[in-house]
């Protein structure tokens, strides 16, 4: 009956029967150890969890405003995706990797930042504002973080029972999350147009593939890689991009834009299919991150709580995407002495994009629920096969 519901109804009320079934799964399971007894990610902003404040101290309200009440260093206002993920699997938050202070490694870390690259940067972080810590360095991170785990309990002279570390055969019962790109594809577009990225997004793909590569050859077994988002759907992108009327589409997004996105994402897709026959004993998972975002920029309302596609919560200017590049999230500026702020609505939970450029809770929320549920991964992959979730709150 559900399956012929799914397909019998339009691609857009697809998602929300998942995610129905999804809620209905994890809420009747009952509560046992998951297989996954950690969780190691590689990313962005769209999963930092704080690495880059902690680096770089300066972040401040509201984000955070929803869930935390405070501001824990993730560009949102309140959980990533990560989060959600790790709260169905049983799982604390993943402090990041270069968090000093509070951070507990027994379940995993997390080595993403906000505005990573996967291509090493060829610029300074305070002249286009790229992370230093790119794909390859947070792999050295995972490298130099394995090493020291195996050190510490091959040493005798290091005393037992109060490390934050996790036992050495952790590595084989991780679960390794990839949710980076972005920043690869949007921060040139500007100074080089889509046929200028297009022509460096294969190494992209293949710097992605090959770092899974040697994550496997540290023991890592299951592999979570999420495509790019339409970015062409980001308020940001619609007001700071130039374009013709005849680039957008009915439901606001770039045509352009979302377009070579998606031909990125077949490349990635593809890629990974190759990559597992090279990679035997891995579940090498591609998730459909696009797919999942574009039904909620599209249609908001055929999603319960949702109302706003194209328009930023937090922002200032009003109008239809309420996002002004010079006035980003939370910050102040004097304009003909005035002082001005760029403030957040008070539905956030009403929005999809939060900032202009990055998710609401609610929206990384539901597209969490169509990776519990399976249906939007290559190959078909419910984790509900491998563990009893927890409810997502």
């Amino acid at each position: 009956m559900t399956l012929l519901l799914l397909q019998s109804s339009p691609p857009f009320l697809k998602i929300f029967v998942l995610v129905l079934l999804a809620v209905a799964s994890a809420a009747a399971a009952a509560h046992s150890k998951c297989e996954f007894k950690a969780i190691f990610n590689f990313g962005d902003s769209n999963s930092d969890t704080g690495g880059f404040w902690a680096v770089f101290p300066a972040q401040h309200g509201p984000n955070g405003m929803t869930f935390f009440k405070k501001p824990t260093g993730r560009a949102t206002d309140g959980r990533l995706i990560l989060d959600f993920l790790a709260k169905s699997l049983g799982l604390p938050f993943i402090s990041p990797y270069l968090k000093s202070i509070g951070s507990d490694f027994k379940h995993g870390a997390n080595f993403a930042t906000l505005a990573s690259t996967v291509l090493l940067p060829n610029t300074s972080l305070f002249v286009t504002g790229i992370s230093p810590f790119s794909l390859a360095i947070q792999l050295n991170q995972m490298k130099e973080f394995k090493f020291r785990v195996d050190e510490y309990h091959s040493s005798s002279s290091h005393p037992k029972g109060w490390t934050q570390l996790p036992p050495p055969n952790i590595f084989g019962k991780a679960l390794y999350t990839f949710y980076i790109g972005q920043n690869d594809f949007t921060s040139n577009l500007k100074a080089i147009g889509i046929e200028g990225v297009k022509q460096y997004l294969p190494q992209v793909v293949s710097q992605i593939v090959d770092t899974i590569k040697e994550v496997y050859k540290l023991g890592g077994r299951t592999f979570v890689v999420m495509n790019m988002a339409p970015v062409g759907c980001y308020p940001a992108l619609l007001v700071e991009l130039p374009h013709r009327s005849s680039d957008i589409d009915q439901y606001g997004c770039f045509i352009s834009y979302n377009k070579a996105v998606s031909d990125y994402n077949v490349m990635l897709k593809k890629e990974l299919e190759q990559a597992r026959r090279a990679l035997p004993k891995a579940s090498l998972l591609y998730f459909d991150t696009h797919s999942v975002l574009l039904q909620l920029f599209q249609h908001p309302n055929s999603h319960a709580g949702l109302k706003y596609g194209t328009k930023a919560c937090c922002g200032h200017g009003g109008g239809p995407y309420n996002f002004d590049p010079t006035l980003f999230c939370g910050n102040s500026k004097n304009i003909n002495n005035k002082i001005l702020t760029a403030t957040a609505c008070s539905d956030p939970y009403n929005y999809v994009s939060w900032d202009g450029i990055h998710a609401t809770e609610a929206a990384n929320k539901l597209v969490t629920l169509a990776i519990l549920n399976g249906s939007y991964s290559h190959p078909p992959f419910s984790f509900q096969n491998l563990c009893d979730l927890r409810p997502l709150d």
